[in-house]
């Protein structure tokens, strides 16, 4: 998972918008971002999984 510096670093506001790194809150992973939710993608599976994201649920055929 990502160190303090770094969640800090890309909390703070950059020079150029294109530095700007989208973050999971929960671990602070920058790959796998899922924008809508603002978690990474094992988070979400693992929330979703839980039942604690609304309107989310996971599908079985």
């Amino acid at each position: 998972m990502a160190t303090e510096a770094q969640i800090a670093k890309s909390k703070k506001k950059q020079k150029f918008m294109t530095r700007g790194v989208n973050r999971c809150f929960s671990c602070g992973r920058h790959r796998g971002y899922i924008r809508d939710f603002g978690l990474c993608r094992i988070c979400f599976r693992e929330l979703a999984s839980q039942g604690l994201i609304p309107g989310i649920k996971k599908s079985s055929w």
